[in-house]
């Protein structure tokens, strides 16, 4: 059995509130943060609040299937923002790749009225945004990306 002094537990709570930000696999300790940004091809502005639930969901989706975590998501009529703690040994492109081509199939399947925006298929333009987050505080990036 294993005794602790109640003197030594104050020293050690600022070091566990560091700790809840780690994750941890067999390996490695780590905390990774990455701030995307897709734009809609053309900028054209046809997101509602529904779209926007559903787009949750499907980004939600697909990073759980990378084993990631969707922290926070956001945007306009014409862009949206994502927060995502990816796994160590997730490439960002081909995260990215799957989060585009996942949610512009399901969504224009969903809602058939961006067919009259977009007639070859492609929902997203072919380029993003992306960040490394490592730096910033994780309640001002979701600030930023909850204010949008």
């Amino acid at each position: 059995m294993l005794f602790v002094s109640l003197t030594y537990i104050p020293k050690y709570t600022k070091y566990l509130r560091l700790m809840q930000d780690l994750r941890t696999k067999r390996h490695v300790v780590y905390s990774l943060h990455l701030h995307l940004v897709f734009v809609t091809k053309y900028r054209k502005r046809v997101f509602t609040e529904m779209m926007y639930k559903r787009l949750h969901f499907h980004f939600d989706r697909v990073c759980n299937d990378f084993g990631c975590k969707l922290v926070e998501t956001n945007g306009e009529k014409d862009h949206v923002h994502l927060l995502v703690e990816p796994l160590p040994h997730t490439t960002p492109s081909r995260l990215v790749n799957s989060l585009k081509g996942v949610s512009s199939r399901f969504l224009r399947q969903e809602f058939p009225e961006l067919g009259k925006y977009y007639w070859k298929g492609g929902l997203w333009s072919p380029s993003y945004f992306i960040a490394s987050c490592g730096g910033a505080p994780l309640d001002i990036v979701k600030q930023y990306i909850g204010n949008q």
